[in-house]
């Protein structure tokens, strides 16, 4: 397993948009290529092809592949082996047997986003070709049936900061990295630095930030998680 060291700043790139790939390397320590939520399912393979012939420093990318449940997962797989990327965050990381998948090569981000996930992150912690969890409030907060994250004032609420803080004692406990949730909010650049001192104080890495694939509204960043809240607000109508 491989020391998380890839720097405090992360940047999401969906990579079914290979022409923003050195854009987003250049602003930050190192970017992830997303083949997950950022991408739509009819663009999924395309996407696995712009990796493919991605010419990027390996040490400076991350590539994102979709949970071990999905249908994509074992077609990510494949890509990644095609690539020199070696670094690999795993979406919706829940059993820590699935990580078995990858070889002893690979240095992963294990992704905490659901219950299951946070519930058993001290197990994803201690596989050997974790070098880092990171959690993710909105999938999170979907997963339980919930509608958002945090209260109209910006506080995240309970059930987030129980997350962020058991995802943070995991890993410390077994010497790895954490990583925090992503910051949304895609027009707000005076939020950008409590965002990342909020991670800092209690030991995380900063927030990464997203390129949105999707769409924006009211300055936020709308990607799967966010519309799976609403469909269950809508649900409920």
């Amino acid at each position: 397993m491989m020391a998380f060291d890839l720097g405090p700043a992360l940047l999401f790139c969906p990579a079914d948009r290979p022409e923003r790939y050195a854009g987003g390397l250049a602003k930050a320590d190192a970017v992830i290529l997303d083949l997950e939520d950022a991408v739509l399912p009819d663009a999924k393979a395309q996407a696995r092809e712009h990796l493919v012939a991605a010419d990027l420093d390996p040490a400076r990318v991350i590539v994102r592949v979709n949970d071990p449940a999905s249908a994509h997962f074992a077609a990510d797989l494949e890509a990644v082996a095609r690539t020199p990327f070696r670094t690999v965050m795993v979406a919706k990381t829940e059993d820590p047997s699935a990580l078995d998948a990858f070889g002893d090569e690979y240095s992963l981000l294990a992704l905490c986003e659901t219950a299951a996930g946070v519930l058993h992150a001290g197990a994803i912690a201690a596989h050997p070709r974790v070098a880092a969890l990171m959690w993710g409030a909105e999938d999170l907060v979907a997963s339980i049936g919930g509608t958002a994250s945090r209260f109209p004032d910006g506080r995240y609420r309970d059930v987030a900061r129980h997350a962020r803080a058991s995802v943070l004692v995991a890993s410390a406990a077994h010497g790895k990295a954490a990583i925090d949730a992503v910051h949304l909010d895609i027009d707000g650049e005076a939020g950008r630095p409590a965002a990342g001192a909020g991670a800092a104080a209690p030991g995380t890495h900063r927030a990464p930030r997203h390129r949105p694939q999707l769409f924006r509204f009211q300055g936020r960043m709308v990607d799967e998680p966010v519309l799976r809240h609403a469909r269950a607000v809508l649900s409920r109508d």
